[in-house]
């Protein structure tokens, strides 16, 4: 019988619970240990609480430490896991408070041989495999357009992200770097690298300090993908946390349509209607159980001896393209991007 993972978690906020509740449904997988600087959210998890991430590692060092915190805390508490031996550590994006200080926890897990992943999870949602199939099997034909418009519809009035994250409000930097990059992540994930990227950002709730709303256009070859934002809007769908927008993936031979409720629709260029490639439907967890997915396929990795998707390394990609789309809106020109 293969021995079981044991899994830490840092971290015992509000997203944070899509995470413990991920690890507990991965077969081959136990978990061993909760820290957060809140003792009593620590507790809460039913686990072995800790106050502090040394001394949680000091009692027991897990094969995977999972970092459910926010930026600031990263570096350190990567650092923490280094100096313990844990072989495998996922983080949180956004990942770390700077590129720079990316680079260099990436480098410094790299020298350790340890495997450091970013929990990106949106390219792990159901309906991106299932576009990403579909893309692949040449179903759309030649790819012209991918529009994606968030319409998360939380944004508005004085009271806006208090209830869930209101750290929010005082994040100099609000739709790129905490929510567009999900996109980022997914559009080189259904299209490859990016070549070029044009960024029109603007703040529309006075009360928050960044930005809310806003357009970013990506060059991918021939094809553009265009990301259309406004946390202020909404769309429709009952859960609007669930695919947090609608999709259209454009091509030479038909195009494909994600709508609210996570259904995607595929119609023959030249018809009327079209049908479903994946139907709607209730899943556990965050937006299509992509954080368990995600998990999951960490698990996998580690069982098969395969370098999982979204090692840090990967990810400093999207880090780069994030600073790239803040200098464009402030210089208000295409910026071109490293190949």
């Amino acid at each position: 019988m293969t021995p079981a993972l044991s899994v830490a978690v840092l971290g015992a906020g509000y997203f944070a619970q899509f995470h413990y509740d991920g690890w507990a449904r991965i077969e081959g997988v136990q978990l061993i240990g909760s820290a957060d600087r809140d003792l009593a959210c620590a507790s809460a998890t039913g686990l072995p609480a800790f106050a502090d991430l040394a001394d949680m590692l000091t009692a027991d060092v897990p094969d995977i430490l999972d970092i459910a915190t926010p930026p600031p805390t990263h570096a350190v508490a990567i650092s923490q896991a280094i100096a313990a031996g844990v072989g495998t550590i996922i983080c949180q994006k956004p990942f770390c408070t700077s590129l720079d200080e990316a680079r260099k926890t990436t480098a410094a897990a790299r020298a350790a041989g340890a495997t450091l992943v970013v929990h990106e999870n949106f390219r792990f949602q159901p309906w991106y495999r299932v576009i990403k199939t579909a893309l692949d099997a040449g179903k759309v034909g030649d790819v012209h357009q991918i529009t994606f418009r968030l319409r998360t519809g939380d944004g508005q009035d004085p009271r806006a992200y208090l209830d869930r994250q209101p750290y929010f409000q005082t994040m100099p930097r609000l739709l790129v770097h905490e929510t567009a990059v999900h996109w980022i992540d997914t559009f080189r994930y259904l299209l490859g690298d990016p070549t070029a990227v044009y960024a029109d950002l603007r703040r529309m709730n006075p009360i928050i300090a960044g930005e809310d709303a806003g357009y970013l256009l990506f060059d991918h070859g021939p094809a553009r993908a265009l990301f259309d934002g406004n946390r202020l809007l909404d769309h429709d769908a009952d859960n609007h946390r669930m695919t947090l927008g609608e999709a259209l993936v454009e091509g030479t031979a038909g195009t494909l349509t994600l709508t609210g409720d996570g259904a995607v629709h595929f119609r023959a260029f030249g018809s009327r209607g079209g049908h479903v490639l994946l139907a709607a439907q209730d899943y556990p967890g965050f937006a299509g159980d992509c954080v368990h997915a995600l998990q999951a396929h960490v698990v996998d990795a580690i069982r098969t001896g395969q370098a999982p998707e979204n090692t840090a390394a990967d990810y400093l990609t999207v880090r780069e393209i994030e600073e790239a789309v803040y200098r464009s809106a402030e210089e208000g020109r295409k910026i071109q991007l490293p190949r």
